[in-house]
């Protein structure tokens, strides 16, 4: 197997990094860290620093002094799940699921996964199968002898109805299926030029991104960690939500930390004027909705191009934008299910039914390796010049991590205790409360990261960016 360095020497060769930037990274700590099979924490100590080896050389180019990179991987596995971790005024998390979420039998003997944290998710389940959102409820009308559904009939009916729905596939299942072989030929990020411009200055600042202005319109985990780690090295970041879009509470106060906070509606000709204004003076945009959602609005990455030429556009989707699964909903917990992990851990465990890996990796992974995609591709543009894309996604970080292999023995792992979790949490007040959160686990030596605004409530502040410098 690869050692932690060279997964990240991978991945910054991939990005177009230059092989003596590697020589200032430290890497400490050793697997397994967590109990699984697979290489969760190599995967989240590797993004982490890839991310803080960008903005390290970002700020070497702006023409700061030299400086080291220290990734510990016990602290990156931490912030891979910080959600856990974070207390407001001392209150742990509330539960973090939807009472009819979770694993359920067909009536063909396989498994399928309901996320339904969204409430219109869960009407839309309970519509589907005639039944009241209750446990027993949505597993009766799965098996009812009228229809008694089979796994994959579900799958694809749920999708149709506007679920969000995956079948438990093996590995080879996966593998097998149309939208894995397209997304094999796809490299882990994709970052392509689509637009002339003229190189763009680094603006004024003591932090790597000090200066540069991030839209972020994601939800959930993926997207808002991306915004979250720009944040921590210096960038003004405005979260962009709408009024009527739902959100879970928790991850707001968590990925919110280090940003500004919009609400716009965006099928309004005002929220769309807003929206466009913003994008005017961005340098990066990174957005999680579904591949054409946004497009369909005129905010695609080429709209942005035309719009604001330079801007580096950063696309995260589940299940990649090729394929016949390009447009299809997901979230971690359901590419788990459908791409073969949560087969192959329960098979290591010795285990009937989904086993689900021990943090929402392909989350975390993917924002991290979202950031240090918009990274690297605004260094490009300072070299260079033009509009560029990044692309990301749930599955084809999920490719990534199962490429970097398996241990044998780490389900004998034992979990991470509390007490070791402590040295890496920090305090804050936000506009929720206290907060006790996970700290960033990149430590550069010359810029540390940090976030210098608080958590606030979604919508709390306007349409604007403030000034540069």
């Amino acid at each position: 197997m690869q050692s932690t360095r060279d997964i990240l020497a991978d991945l910054w060769g991939q990005a177009g990094g230059k092989p003596f930037s590697l020589e200032a990274v430290t890497l400490t700590g050793a697997e397994p860290t967590l109990p699984s099979s697979f290489r969760v924490a190599a995967a989240a100590q590797a993004g982490i620093a890839a991310t803080g080896l960008a903005a390290a050389e970002i700020a070497r180019l702006r023409g700061g002094p030299a400086q080291t990179v220290s990734v510990d991987m016990l602290h990156a596995a931490i912030e891979c799940r910080s959600e856990r971790y974070l207390t407001v005024d001392g209150k742990p998390p509330p539960p973090a699921w939807d009472a009819i979420a979770g694993v359920y039998n067909t009536g063909d003997g396989r498994f399928v996964r309901l996320h339904t944290n969204f409430p219109h998710h869960r009407d839309n389940i309970c519509k589907l199968l005639d039944c009241v959102p209750e446990r027993d409820a949505v597993q009766a009308a799965l098996m009812r002898w009228l229809m008694r559904w089979k796994g994959e009939a579900f799958e694809t009916a749920a999708y149709a109805g506007d679920c969000v729905v995956s079948l438990m596939r093996t590995r080879d299942e996966w593998l097998a299926h149309p939208q894995a072989k397209a997304l094999r030929q796809l490299p882990v990020i994709t970052i392509e030029r689509i637009g002339e411009a003229t190189p763009r200055a680094w603006p004024n600042g003591d932090q790597p991104l000090s200066g540069l202005r991030v839209l972020d319109l994601s939800r959930v985990i993926a997207g808002p960690v991306a915004g979250r780690a720009l944040a921590a090295h210096g960038a003004d970041v405005m979260l962009v939500t709408g009024p009527t879009l739902p959100s879970i509470p928790w991850l707001v106060i968590d990925t919110g930390r280090g940003k500004l906070s919009c609400s716009l509606d965006l099928k309004s000709d005002e929220g769309r004027a807003s929206l466009r204004k913003l994008m005017t003076d961005a340098d990066i945009m990174v957005q999680g909705y579904r591949p054409q959602a946004l497009a369909a609005l005129g905010f695609s990455p080429q709209d942005a191009a035309l719009l604001n030429p330079g801007i580096v556009y950063v696309s995260l989707s589940a299940y990649g934008h090729v394929g016949p699964w390009a447009e299809r909903r997901g979230f971690d917990s359901l590419v788990q299910t459908s791409t073969g992990f949560n087969h192959a851990e329960a098979q290591a465990a010795g285990v009937a039914g989904p086993k689900e890996l021990p943090m929402q990796i392909l989350d975390h992974a993917t924002g991290y390796l979202m950031a240090f995609g918009a990274m690297m591709a605004r260094a490009r543009q300072a070299r260079e010049g033009g509009s560029w894309h990044v692309q990301v996604s749930l599955a084809q970080t999920g490719q990534w991590l199962w490429d970097l292999g398996r241990l044998p023995n780490g389900l004998e792992t034992a979990d991470i205790a509390p007490d070791a979790v402590t040295p890496f949490i920090e305090e804050s007040d936000s506009g929720f409360g206290r907060l006790r959160a996970v700290r960033h686990s990149a430590v550069l030596s010359r810029t540390p990261a940090h976030w210098s605004r608080p958590s606030v409530p979604l919508g709390h502040d306007a349409p604007e960016w403030p000034p540069r410098g």
